[in-house]
């Protein structure tokens, strides 16, 4: 077993500022598991609260099986999922959460980030940070073999991280690691330890780790992640994959987890992801009549419809999930910023989220950080103004009313509330919108290309992940392949990557007030407001529970038929 040799200089830093009251609890955590400490010394540090000792935190343990609610767990049944199921091929190209989650019990991820925001060690081991943050040293488990048999060493992450590299692979992870880390300074140590020597201090590499396409693949991979012929690491195996209708997972024998019983996970058989379509309406009906037992993404329309029923359970969950209008800075007329702030001045915040989520969650400020990231700054949320909007289009010599075609899919009920708000309001601003609607699907066959759009974006646990996904450029000077509006603003970018390296949340906090300011003040995107999220479940299954990103991490779920 590998264990971390000492405590990271940032944690003791940390444990001073939980004592002086300028740290939470939560965010100590966070900081303290990122830079390598196990969760279970992490606790006991921030308990004690005082001055800290530099002997060597615990080694981190297998993940651990959490506890029965009732009674012991049972074996057997099959979980029903509504949800969509896309054509998809490799994983690192994953668009969104739903592809992930259709493969997350059978390929797995090097961390996991839970549902209280904390990342820790999965098919690692344990990690060490460098001082600077420039150098990480990961640990591999040494008891995970794949279904053929093979051992997993770290031969097989160095074939994902060349994966995830290559810009031939065209994989959103691409924006995560640029300025950071080439695929000539990954290198395997031994066959358990890999080494990553970044070019700049990084504190989010075991976050980033578990960004939802790094899903690690056997280097035979087949280019094909839907023909079930790949090998794999996950408690479960794939039996059926049928685009538009369903995907059928099976459990595999002698995963390398225990339950509760002693005996290998998981607990049930298997699980059927069904598509319903996009219209959540069949998945509604098809929920209150037993037919399926949870829905991926609830609506807020789904949500006050089921909220009620006996039934059902639904649990709530805070997130940073949002819907991003983006406009495409390298169109006309959008490449003047003046254009651009005209169409966000538009927005009358409070009302379109009463209007399109029914008050279930927090204004937006036109910046992607939300409020429950920790390094958010505080700022003012901006106002509706349309008189404001129509002179800045009059200084730009824009003829008014300016024709916007604003692309939405309709699958996303708030997002079409949005925009037809957004419209009613945009007249008295000179700007007259046209709703281009379309199926979910057909959306997000031009997401990035479209000239004005709105996007979902799903939760990320830190500010500094979620930006070099979409307003950042690659090495080459092009933007990411998520930099869907091709937003890139040199200082933006230079204050970004300094914040992505700066530990100290209080510092971190400093540099974002000034990367908000320029994307408020210069951007390409309006955001109105962040989103609750729920999720809806039968209650005979136990430990399904809620994920700010919407995973399914159901290892442990088990089905008691007499609950």
């Amino acid at each position: 077993m590998t264990t971390p040799k000492r405590i990271h200089p940032g944690v003791l830093a940390a444990q001073e500022q939980l004592a002086e009251g300028r740290m939470s609890r939560r965010e100590f955590l966070r900081t303290a598991t990122l830079l390598g400490v196990s969760a279970s010394a992490a606790y006991v540090m921030a308990a004690c609260g005082g001055p800290a000792t530099t002997a060597a935190p615990a080694a981190t343990n297998a993940p651990a099986a959490t506890a029965a609610p009732t009674g012991g767990v049972k074996r057997g049944g099959t979980l029903k999922v509504a949800i969509s199921v896309p054509a998809v091929d490799h994983p690192a190209r994953f668009s969104w959460v739903f592809d992930s989650n259709e493969f997350r019990l059978i390929f797995e991820y090097l961390t996991e980030t839970g549902p209280d925001n904390i990342t820790k060690p999965y098919m690692l081991e344990s990690w060490e940070a460098s001082d600077d943050l420039k150098e990480w040293t990961l640990n591999l488990r040494q008891d995970i073999k794949w279904t053929n048999g093979d051992p997993f060493v770290a031969n097989d992450v160095l074939f994902n991280f060349k994966e995830w590299l290559n810009v031939d692979t065209k994989s959103s992870i691409l924006g995560l690691w640029t300025g950071f880390l080439t695929i000539e300074n990954v290198q395997v140590v031994d066959d358990h330890t890999v080494k990553l020597k970044l070019d700049a201090p990084k504190l989010d590499v075991p976050e980033t780790l578990f960004h939802y396409p790094a899903q690690i693949m056997h280097p035979s991979f087949n280019g094909d992640i839907t023909t079930g012929k790949n090998p794999s690491t996950g408690p479960y195996v794939l039996k059926e994959y049928k685009v538009g209708e369903r995907v059928v997972i099976e459990k595999r024998e002698g995963y390398w987890q225990n339950g509760l019983d002693g005996q290998p996970l998981p607990y049930l058989d298997s699980i059927e992801f069904i598509d319903l379509g996009n219209d959540q309406t069949a998945a509604v009906a098809a929920i209150q009549a037993g037919q399926v037992d949870t829905i991926y993404d609830l609506t807020v329309d789904s949500y006050l419809a089921l909220r009620d029923n006996p039934k059902l359970k639904i649990n709530p969950q805070a997130t940073s999930q949002v819907r991003v209008m983006r406009m495409r800075v390298d169109l006309d007329p959008w490449t003047d910023n003046r254009v651009r702030s005209a169409l966000k001045m538009c927005q009358d915040r409070q009302k379109i989220l009463d209007q399109a989520y029914f008050g279930q969650g927090i204004l937006g400020h036109d910046v992607h950080v939300s409020p429950v990231h920790p390094e958010f700054a505080p700022m003012d949320v901006p106002k509706y103004d349309p008189d404001g909007a129509k002179k800045l289009l009059q200084e730009a010599g824009v003829a008014t009313p300016l024709e916007v075609k604003i692309s939405v899919g309709t699958g996303w009920t708030d997002i079409v509330a949005y925009i037809e708000t957004l419209k009613a309001d945009a007249a008295a601003g000179g700007i007259n919108v046209v709703l281009d609607t379309m199926e979910n699907n057909a959306y997000w066959n031009l997401w990035t290309e479209t000239a004005v759009g709105v996007t979902p974006w799903t939760h990320r646990p830190l500010g500094v992940m979620v930006l070099p996904l979409a307003y950042i450029a690659d090495t080459d000077g092009n933007p990411v392949p998520w930099n869907e509006s091709r937003w890139v603003d040199e200082e933006f970018s230079t204050l970004l990557q300094k914040a992505q390296g700066t530990l100290d949340l209080e510092a971190r906090r400093a540099i974002m007030k000034d990367i908000q300011r320029i994307q408020l003040e210069r951007g390409s995107i309006g955001i109105s407001w962040w989103q609750n999220i729920w999720r809806v479940y039968n209650p005979k299954f136990q430990n399904i529970g809620a994920h700010p990103t919407d995973y399914y991490l159901w290892r442990e779920v088990w089905l008691n038929p007499d609950a």
